[in-house]
């Protein structure tokens, strides 16, 4: 194995443990988050979704976001609105179809609980040139790719 080779080896396993470090701590700070709000961990990242959006949405839709069936997705969504964070409202389009709308009021103190511990985020990127943030934007995008064919993989028992 050449020296290029030998240090590709090795950034790839210093990837790996890195990788995995960098998500069990996401994992543990959005577990706190959830339990400061009083909420399931993926209820969080539902709302998260949620604000995403750009307006209300079916639970099928909320199903789709998350990955879960159907009928998990309406308890999730259960749990939100019972915590005060969504309403089911009639759309006005279709009114046998009830959509799911975020509150704005609960969304704004969630969004500056996020502004307060995100603070220093952004100066995590500071010294970055504009081509090294595409670069993590782009690997941010294809985790999030890859992420959802192997949630697909494992809800349909291909392991």
């Amino acid at each position: 194995m050449s020296g290029s080779e030998n240090e590709r080896s090795r950034l790839l396993d210093e990837l790996s443990t890195v990788s995995r470090r960098y998500m069990a701590s996401y994992a543990l700070f959005n577990q706190a988050v959830a339990d400061h709000l009083g909420l399931h961990p993926t209820d969080l990242q539902c709302l998260n979704l949620l604000t995403l959006e750009g307006g209300p949405v079916t639970t099928g839709r909320v199903a789709e976001l998350t990955g879960l069936t159907t009928g998990s997705a309406t308890r999730l969504v259960d749990r939100l609105e019972k915590a005060g964070y969504v309403v089911r409202q009639r759309d006005a389009g279709d009114r046998r179809r009830v959509l799911v709308a975020t509150v704005p009021e609960r969304i704004a103190e969630f969004g500056q609980m996020w502004n307060r511990l995100a603070g220093g985020w952004s100066a995590l990127f500071d010294g970055l040139d504009n081509a090294e943030l595409a670069l993590i934007i782009g690997h941010m995008r294809r985790t999030v790719d890859f992420s959802g064919e192997q949630i697909t993989r494992l809800r349909e028992g291909r392991v």
